[in-house]
Parts: C-alpha cells; sequence; structure tokens
C-alpha cells in the first residue's frame, strides 16, 4: 500500500493534533488493536519519553546515541514538519519505503477487518492510535535493536503507554493542556508518570517545579522503579557556544571517565540539559554504552525547528541570520529568546519577529515575554482552525504596548519579514507554533 493512499485513509479518523475533543484517550483501544497486530511493541527494546519541554530534542539525542553505540534505532516523534516519516524514522534518515508500505498494508487490512461491534467501548480508532500502532509495525518490519518513543499528550492514557521500557524519561513540567491533563502542576505530573512501570528505572530531568519533582519520585517508589534524578547526579555543569555548535560538559559517577565534554548542534541552555538527561538515560537502558559513544552520539543528533539556523536567501543577503523555532508556551518562548540574546548578544543586534500561534496558547504571557525585545514584529497566522487571526493577536499585543504589523497570509508575511530583516541588517527569529515553521519551510 503506498503510503501516500495511506495518509488519505488516516485523515477519514479523528486527529487531535487539528481538532482538540476531549474523551478520546482509552488506552484499551490501544491494546486491543495492538493484540489484533500481534503486539509488535512486545519485540523491540525502548525507551519511553513524557513531559511538557524537551521530549522531542531528547528523543533525538537518545536515538543519536544508540546509534552511535552501533544498533539499528527507530524513533517515534510528533509532529513532524515538512514530511509524515520524520514521525516514524531513524537518526540517520528515514527507512526504505517497503518498510512504510508493508506496514501500512497490514494495519489497513486488520482495521478493515475488524467488526465494529468489537471495538471496545464501540468506539472508533483515532488518528494518533493508528498511527502509533504504524510505527510499532515499522519498528518491527525493519528488525530495529532499539526504539525510542515520544508521548502525544500525557502519558498514562497515551497510545505509546503500552510499551515496556528499559526506561521511562520524565522531561520538565509546565502547565499545558489543562482542559485534558488537568489544571494544576500536580495532576499534569501525575498524568505524565503515569508511564512509570513496575521495576522500570525512572530518569527525571531538572524539574522548573518542585512539586512535579516530588510527584514523579512518589510514583517511582510506589511501583518499585529506581529513580533517578539527572539534577542530584551531575556535577560541575557548562555549556559554551563554539561556532554554530554548542561544547556541553559535566562530571557524573554513572560514568567510567566521569567527566564528560559533547558538543551538539541543538542550542541553548535547555537543550545542553536535554544532552545530559539522554546521556544519563541512554546510559541507565544500555550499561554498555561508551563515552566516546555518546559524545558522537549527541554531535550528531539534529531535530529541525528547534533553534534551527536556516541558510538566507541570496536575495536577502544582509540579513545576518534567520532562526526557526517551534516554541509554543511562554516558558518556551523564555528559553528561546534566552539562546537568542546568549548566542548572539544582547542590545548590540536588531532582532526581527515573525510569529504565529493557536487558540489554546496563553497568547498574553507570550507577548509579555517578547515585549521590548524585538525592532519589528509581523503577526500572522497559520492554515489551522485551531489558529488565533493575526488580528486577535495583534489586539493582545496591543494591550501589552507592543507595535507590530499584520499579515494574514504566510507567505505575504514571511516576504514582509524577510525585507524588513534584509533592510536593517537583522537576525530574524520564526517562532510560536511548528505549523508555522513547517508553511516557512514549505515556502522559502
Amino acid at each position: 500500500m503506498k503510503l501516500s493512499d495511506f495518509l488519505k485513509w488516516l485523515d477519514g479518523f479523528l486527529n487531535f493534533e487539528k481538532a482538540q475533543t476531549k474523551n478520546i484517550f482509552w488506552l484499551d483501544t490501544m491494546c486491543f488493536l495492538c493484540a489484533r497486530l500481534g503486539n509488535p511493541q512486545d519485540s523491540i527494546r525502548c525507551i519511553h519519553v513524557a513531559g511538557s519541554k524537551g521530549k522531542g530534542s531528547v528523543c533525538a539525542m537518545c536515538a543519536s546515541i544508540i546509534e552511535s553505540a552501533g544498533y539499528l534505532c527507530g524513533l517515534y516523534m510528533s509532529p513532524h514538519i515538512l514530511d509524515f516519516r520524520e514521525r516514524i524514522t531513524t537518526p540517520h534518515g528515514f527507512f526504505d519505503d517497503s518498510i512504510y508500505e508493508s506496514a501500512a498494508k497490514e494495519l489497513y487490512e486488520t482495521v478493515c477487518e475488524i467488526p465494529k461491534d468489537e471495538l471496545p467501548g464501540g468506539r472508533r480508532f483515532t488518528w494518533f492510535e493508528l498511527v502509533t500502532a504504524f510505527a510499532f509495525l515499522c519498528f518491527r518490519n525493519a528488525k530495529v535493536d532499539f526504539a525510542v518513543y515520544e508521548t502525544g499528550l500525557g502519558g498514562r492514557l497515551d497510545s505509546t503507554n503500552v510499551v515496556m521500557p528499559l526506561v521511562s524519561m520524565l522531561m520538565p513540567i509546565e502547565l499545558e493542556h489543562t482542559e485534558f491533563l488537568g489544571g494544576t502542576i500536580k495532576e499534569i505530573a501525575a498524568e505524565k508518570a503515569g508511564i512509570i512501570k513496575d521495576g522500570v528505572p525512572v530518569v527525571v530531568a531538572r524539574q522548573i517545579n518542585m512539586e512535579a519533582e516530588k510527584v514523579f519520585s512518589d510514583y517511582a517508589k510506589s511501583h518499585n522503579s529506581k529513580y533517578v534524578s539527572v539534577e542530584s547526579v551531575i556535577e560541575n555543569f557548562s555549556y559554551s557556544y563554539q561556532e554554530e555548535k554548542m561544547l556541553v560538559s559535566f562530571d557524573s559517577d554513572l560514568f567510567d571517565e566521569r567527566h564528560i565534554s559533547a558538543f551538539t548542534k541543538l542550542l541553548g541552555a535547555k537543550q545542553a540539559e536535554n544532552a545530559i538527561t539522554a546521556a544519563i538515560a541512554v546510559k541507565t537502558a544500555i550499561p554498555s554504552v561508551t563515552v566516546n559513544q555518546i559524545q558522537s552520539g549527541l554531535e550528531y543528533a539534529y531535530l529541525p525547528a528547534r533553534f534551527e539556523n536556516i541558510p538566507v536567501p541570496k536575495r536577502y543577503e544582509h540579513i545576518q541570520n534567520i532562526i526557526i523555532d517551534g516554541a509554543h508556551t511562554a516558558v518556551s518562548i523564555k528559553y528561546t529568546i534566552s539562546t537568542l540574546e546568549e548566542i548572539f548578544g544582547t542590545g548590540k543586534q536588531n532582532f526581527h519577529l515573525l510569529f504565529a500561534c493557536a487558540k489554546d496558547k496563553d497568547a498574553k504571557k507570550i507577548a509579555k515575554e517578547l515585549h521590548g525585545i524585538f525592532a519589528k514584529i509581523v503577526l500572522t497566522e497559520t492554515k489551522t482552525n485551531r489558529a488565533f487571526s493575526a488580528h486577535e493577536l495583534k489586539n493582545i499585543f496591543a494591550a501589552e504596548g507592543i507595535n507590530c504589523s499584520v499579515e494574514s497570509d504566510i507567505q505575504n508575511a514571511l516576504l514582509t519579514s524577510l525585507e524588513n530583516a534584509s533592510k536593517e541588517n537583522a537576525i530574524l527569529l520564526i517562532t510560536g507554533s511548528f505549523y508555522l515553521a513547517a508553511d516557512v519551510k514549505i515556502g522559502r
């Protein structure tokens, strides 16, 4: 079955990424589907990652380290930027077409053969459940040695939570998707902690809120799981920039050499923390992994639209740099700006911004973080029914005392931003939404 035909078929199922709906998360549905497929997930050793921020980056880093150790590693993440296969891939690139096509055929035929009255609760499968099962089949057919899975939303009821990992990873928690996960840090952390399995080690990244740390610690204890807090097992942590890479250094008794220094293309303080978290998680899952393999894996790890420095078009050669980042919450925007200022300096550079975001984001808080940073801001809107209109954003930004121009059409907004940045020899940041990142990459 061709992947294009499979994707058209998938479009007929409810996709939470496009239309957020309550009461669609039921793990028994996923267990039922996997059983019909012969439980392909059970044949794959894996790492399972949940959290609010940094999941994609740390997944990419873990998979790259595993591959550098000589294994074939599958990588399951979301969202994709340009190509659906970015969700189900390897650290070095896509699988052969035959892997995707055979998995698509098997999943399609299996689902079509299931009588409606046998579906748990009479519920249709969702888009994400089907895509997750598709990933399991791809990895099984490709005979990967390991896989790294990123949860979609939450953890406890997430479609990926049918795996039995070698290690569970919990990334930083913040208030997000409160209408689905709960209105407090404690409630959200509890949903994320739902990926913890009995006796399976848990690696926990440095938390912004210690209430989340306590939830994770308590859950690990109740499941008799070894609890590894990244913050407590490292010393002398530092990072610095060297050309287009970042050097991350730290000490830890978990490694024979104790001191580790590694380059990474993923930039910023949070990415430095992600690199350390990935190193510790892979060492926990695969004790034989060496420091050299960790260093090599981190150096080659890549993820699009995470502070990605893209080439400047010749027509706009006076632009200093163009950065695309998928940051879409006030906290992540804050880190993006911090990275921007760390790399390019504060007060010395002319920063411009192209921005759009979804309606479920706190645009007012984001505007507060953006205030006073950019000489010019162009507001636009993505082509989804979840997006703020450019004019809605302008009203929100104006209420915070921020002057902006508005261009509803993304391609016109991009051209305007490029022309402005070129005229003023500026650095252009494009952020606020992965949908915006995708549209800009397609249109540039």
